[in-house]
């Protein structure tokens, strides 16, 4: 659960990907992540109170090495990836922190309108 994980809320994913469509001196790659990395423990404790759920799996690395191969680095190790690119040129997000993208995509009225 120390592995670095990045994030970002969907309605910020399409806000940045127009922003960047009509942002004429904004060229090459652009980081589609929230500015606040958290670490998978974090992630999967939020999501746990959210759902008012008990967080108790967890699978050991080795495991998931085997099971997934190559692929598993991205869960095992993590990456902590931050928007340089975006913020500088002045995109403003509307979920920076995990918590209320969570809290947002979760609510019971936001579940109906994404349908």
């Amino acid at each position: 659960g120390h592995q670095w994980m990045s994030w970002i809320h969907i309605d910020d994913a399409i806000n940045l990907i127009d922003f960047c469509l009509h942002d004429v001196e904004l060229r090459g790659a652009v980081n589609a992540v929230a500015p606040q990395a958290v670490t998978q423990r974090a992630f999967q404790e939020q999501l746990a109170r959210l759902w008012h759920r008990p967080l108790w799996l967890k699978i050991p690395g080795s495991v998931l090495r085997l099971a997934l191969g190559e692929m598993a680095q991205l869960l095992v190790d993590g990456q902590r990836v931050i928007p340089k690119r975006a913020t500088a040129a002045g995109f403003h997000f509307q979920y920076p922190n995990l918590d209320a993208a969570l809290r947002d995509l979760l609510a019971p009225a936001a579940m109906a309108n994404r349908r």
